[in-house]
């Protein structure tokens, strides 16, 4: 993938992450929750959501920051040329990420991508 997280990659508004939320498959792991539901696009594409039951807003945008380059490096762009359906991810970061070191994080979520494709 690019160097940047494009804007073919996002879940940008409400309509486009109410259809995950309410009818995608759930994941919950010791860092983020991942829910995940096909979509038509044949991409991944990452939706990320922090409330500020999570913390302050520095420590809500780190938690974004890490897991937009954690997504970007798990090539999304290749879903399509492997075999398999693209992806609407909503991604939510758990508050014991705030003190994990980033390659705890990134396992993580890969596991729960791992787990989301299995189940969609």
């Amino acid at each position: 993938m690019s160097q940047r997280f494009r804007p073919s990659v996002r879940l940008k508004s409400r309509p486009e992450f109410l259809p995950v939320q309410e009818r995608g498959h759930r994941v919950a792991t010791k860092y983020v929750t991942l829910l995940g539901l096909v979509n038509e696009h044949g991409h991944d594409r990452l939706g990320l959501i922090a409330s500020r039951k999570f913390g302050n807003a520095v420590a809500r945008n780190r938690a974004k920051r890490r897991l937009r380059e954690i997504f970007r490096h798990s090539e999304p762009d290749t879903v399509g040329e492997r075999g398999l359906k693209g992806l609407d991810l909503v991604a939510i970061p758990r508050r014991a990420m705030l003190g994990a070191p980033f390659a705890a994080v990134d396992e993580d979520f890969c596991t729960a991508l791992t787990r989301i494709r299995g189940q969609a």
